[in-house]
């Protein structure tokens, strides 16, 4: 709507995406405080409170009666903002969307399954819910690919040259990149608020990146990779990020609600997608470090007790290995949150050291 403003009555205020953005963060932001205390009302209403595993930690048992599938509310405010402040006929915002909407009605239905089975093992089954994943992110591929001008090359960090094009066989990559971004924020998404900060600093970071591959000036200046028109992904950025900071009010320690798999496996999507966008799917290993501790420690846990029958840690993923072993859940969740914020100030370097 600002950017049809800018069109038809000529503010031109509304053409800048900072401006635009500004506004996408407050909006969601409002509207994330105002509905999430309704939604929490609402849920515990109707007992859609989270299962919880009977092997989990002791102090998780105490929230059972914790409403879930908050993540609605933080998909329905990011998206009415990006309606409200993007131009909706770009590409990018499109496709964006597209990841949102689409991994979040897995997590939905996920969810769903969930609450009415009344455990954790009611969802859906993982080999149903990769296959929904891939469809989702092979469409958004898919469209990307044919539609957008985003070239098909494969950079890594601090190196300014492309090191191979794979043509058509980026949908393929992409798709890996998307699914293996939204599993991880779902796996860390464990204790009250641990996957939302991460979240908040992947696409913080993320979205400097974006806004400068967008910029024809800033990027040759940098010698980044040149994405014209992706610069519009940044309102969808800040749009997330002022939902999430909503939703983290309630959602710290203790947490009043849970995001559940409808916000964490589209949350997840997002961060991927824009890391496509913006060329940094490598970077991401730095972005998302915290997700990626979190998602090595299950692939570790589980490939030591197959081959040697041993487990490497008490419980995966690792933030319950810490549990047990007597830490503070908020020692946890901090500690957590300050290596993701350290990750991230490492990665931006990857900006001008190049």
């Amino acid at each position: 709507m600002l950017y049809l403003l800018y069109q038809t009555l000529h503010i031109n205020l509304f053409q800048y995406i900072t401006v635009r953005s500004g506004f996408a963060f407050f909006i969601s932001l409002t509207l994330s405080l105002f509905l999430i205390p309704r939604f929490i009302k609402w849920a515990k209403a109707k007992n859609a409170n989270q299962p919880i595993y009977d092997l989990a930690p002791k102090s998780h048992q105490s929230k059972r009666k914790t409403p879930t599938m908050g993540g609605i509310v933080i998909l329905a405010s990011s998206i009415l903002s990006i309606l409200l402040c993007a131009h909706l006929v770009n590409v990018y915002v499109l496709m964006g969307l597209a990841s949102i909407i689409l991994f979040g009605a897995i997590g939905i239905k996920d969810d769903m399954s969930k609450i009415i089975g009344g455990q954790n093992t009611s969802g859906m089954s993982a080999k149903t819910k990769m296959m929904f994943q891939i469809i989702a992110s092979l469409i958004v591929g898919f469209f990307l690919f044919t539609f957008s001008g985003i070239n098909h090359e494969i950079f890594i960090p601090f190196y300014k040259y492309p090191i191979i094009d794979l043509h058509w066989l980026i949908i393929i990559f992409w798709s890996l990149v998307m699914i293996s971004s939204s599993n991880a924020v779902n796996l860390t998404d464990g204790l009250d608020g641990l996957a939302t900060v991460p979240s908040i600093a992947s696409m913080f970071s993320l979205g400097i990146f974006v806004y400068m591959s967008g910029n024809a000036v800033l990027s040759s200046y940098l010698l980044l990779p040149k994405i014209s028109g992706s610069g519009e992904v940044v309102i969808m950025a800040a749009a997330m990020i002022g939902s999430l900071v909503g939703f983290l009010w309630y959602n710290c320690y203790p947490a009043e609600v849970f995001m559940g798999d409808s916000g964490s496996l589209s949350i997840g999507a997002f961060i991927g997608y824009m890391a496509i966008i913006s060329k940094n799917e490598f970077l991401l290993f730095l972005i998302s470090f915290v997700f990626v501790l979190e998602t090595m420690s299950v692939i570790l846990q589980v490939g030591s007790f197959k081959t040697r029958k041993k487990r490497m840690f008490l419980m995966a993923p690792i933030h319950h290995h810490f549990e047990i072993k007597g830490w503070a859940e908020n020692k946890i969740i901090v500690r957590f949150w300050i290596m993701a914020i350290i990750s991230n100030i490492i990665a931006l370097t990857a900006l001008k050291i190049r």
